[in-house]
């Protein structure tokens, strides 16, 4: 994937999450393996208001990965629904909360 313009903190995580979501799906609809998916950023910044929370983050202890887990019974990729898509094992830190942008 390429993300044209990225804001670190709060559309990175979003886009890298949605779109290797979304390449499992169409993995599992094409009967092929996933294989890497790879991101990589055109203008990504992050903005001077969020230099100290991101800090922060980046100083936090990894938590153990989660599952994704599919719907198997799915072979459309229009068929899938919310209720298709499954995350386990999901463990976060408190919330951070990123302003957009300096203003």
């Amino acid at each position: 994937m390429n993300n044209t313009s990225a804001d670190v903190p709060l559309g990175v995580p979003f886009n890298i999450a949605s779109y290797a979501i979304l390449t499992h799906m169409v993995a599992q609809v094409t009967n092929t393996k996933v294989g890497d998916f790879i991101w990589t950023g055109g203008n990504t910044h992050i903005y001077k208001n969020q230099i100290d929370l991101i800090v922060e983050q980046v100083e936090r202890e990894p938590k153990p990965l989660p599952a994704l887990v599919l719907n198997p019974d799915i072979k459309n990729i229009e068929d899938f629904t919310i209720e298709d898509i499954k995350i386990e094992n999901y463990e976060s830190h408190s919330a951070i909360k990123f302003p957009a942008a300096a203003v």
